[in-house]
């Protein structure tokens, strides 16, 4: 079986048309649950009937919310009172499920008027030899943080943490900060540059001031000061898919990413999802990778297995896991994740064989994913951590350059952000906890 493309001619001035691979199916998702409205306003404290009118607090109250409520929300089930807020696979319930390691909390947001505005998954790791925790949210919370009294919303957030026993928070805004074009950092590619030392091509109002209002509460960026960096890729790589075809897309690749789709087409390589039944052979291909670009994710074939069934039982289709075949052969193996609105969707995990690379199975399956993300109407691509080392002969800024072929962009995030909360226990179990990370 080989996949389905339309070639460019090549002939007249007129912009060639993509390839296109075999249609999939779209991910599909589950409607929202009728009760699901009910369920969390019955999550907010209800008055007598006989009891007068409310005041609006002046604060939203937080509080602990059932993980389908947390779900929920995060698909666009209600109304929302705030601004929508980007959300993350590692802020989904079936997240907690993923990270047997850590204990977890669904928190929801509520509004005077008893509306759910934001939610957070919290995950809980405690210390050894004490009964306080540290307190992690990947990737989040997922509230409006564009909120002029920012500090009001996260007030609570910090006292409900403190009387669970936590001794420190992390927590990682899904925000941008700055962002390079692919053009900026191939012009800027030379010895010894890195992509901090290039002037950004847009630098993200909200970002900014999220930054600013943070540090400004007391809020330490992690790695400022030599001490513990971020958990999830601070600098990611973005292909933006809104309101751009495919023949866009075509067009936005470069002439090398081109030249190898069409190549692979050419040699037959198929390219599709396969079930959970091949995640063993997608596992021994990402040793395969590891071994061969010097790295360890530290993973075992369950994690992933674990990751697949959480994630697709909470919403059947979020986690897809794309191949290339040469000849039946499986020469590439790729996950893929959509978020619970469907907005972005994110290459995690890519693993390939050593042998055929000459037909190109890795350029093709992207190409493949991509198409699929952009007919599901997703608005970004995000292909998750790029290094960022512009030297050409550096072995890392390979990973740098495929990834600028797709003519996205490099965004560093806001970043993650750490604060002991207060009490001097807490500052001193903190201040231990990163000297036993720094030392080991």
């Amino acid at each position: 079986m080989t996949m389905t493309t339309h070639q460019p001619s090549g002939r007249g001035p007129a912009r060639p048309p993509a390839p296109r691979p075999a249609e999939l199916p779209a991910a599909r998702r589950p409607a929202d649950p009728p009760a699901a409205r009910p369920a969390a306003e019955a999550s907010a404290p209800r008055r007598p009937a006989d009891a007068p009118a409310a005041v609006p607090a002046a604060s939203p109250r937080l509080m602990p919310i059932p993980p389908e409520v947390h779900a929920a929300f995060q698909r666009g089930a209600f109304q929302r009172a705030a601004r929508p807020c980007p959300v993350s696979f590692l802020q989904t319930p079936a997240w907690a499920r993923v990270k047997q390691d850590w204990e977890a909390e669904h928190l929801g947001w509520f509004d005077g008027q008893r509306r759910l505005v934001g939610t957070a998954l919290v995950l809980y790791r405690q210390l050894p030899g004490v009964r306080r925790s540290f307190a992690y949210l990947p990737e989040g919370p997922c509230l409006d943080w564009a909120d002029p009294q920012l500090d009001r919303t996260l007030e609570p957030l910090l006292d409900h943490l403190r009387g669970t026993g936590a001794f420190a928070v992390r927590m990682g805004p899904p925000l941008a900060y700055r962002r390079w074009t692919a053009r900026t950092l191939k012009a800027a590619t030379a010895p010894g540059r890195r992509i901090g030392d290039v002037l950004p091509d847009l630098v993200e109002p909200l970002g900014a001031a999220v930054a600013d209002r943070l540090r400004d509460a007391g809020w330490r960026r992690c790695g400022e000061d030599g001490q513990g960096g971020d958990a999830q890729p601070r600098l990611v790589f973005e292909v933006p898919l809104a309101g751009r075809s495919l023949d866009d897309l075509w067009t936005g690749l470069n002439q090398e990413w081109r030249r190898n789709v069409k190549k692979a087409a050419r040699a037959g390589v198929w390219t599709g999802t396969e079930g959970p039944g091949t995640l063993p052979a997608f596992h021994e291909l990402l040793r395969i990778t590891e071994r061969r670009d010097g790295f360890d994710l530290g993973r075992g074939l369950e994690y992933y297995q674990r990751q697949y069934a959480a994630l697709n039982a909470e919403r059947p289709g979020a986690m897809r896991l794309y191949t290339a075949r040469h000849d039946g052969e499986l020469l590439a193996a790729h996950t893929l994740i959509t978020a619970p609105d469907g907005q972005r969707v994110w290459y995690q995990t890519g693993a390939s064989a050593d042998h055929r690379r000459e037909v190109r199975p890795s350029n093709a399956l992207q190409w493949r994913m991509l198409c699929d993300a952009q007919a599901s109407g997703a608005a970004v691509y995000d292909m998750r951590g790029v290094p960022d080392d512009l030297d050409p002969s550096s072995r890392a800024h390979g990973l740098l350059r495929w990834k600028l072929g797709t003519g996205g962009e490099a965004v560093e995030t806001v970043g993650e952000w750490e604060l002991p909360l207060q009490g001097a226990v807490n500052k001193a179990l903190h201040r231990a906890m990163h000297a036993y990370l720094t030392r080991r």
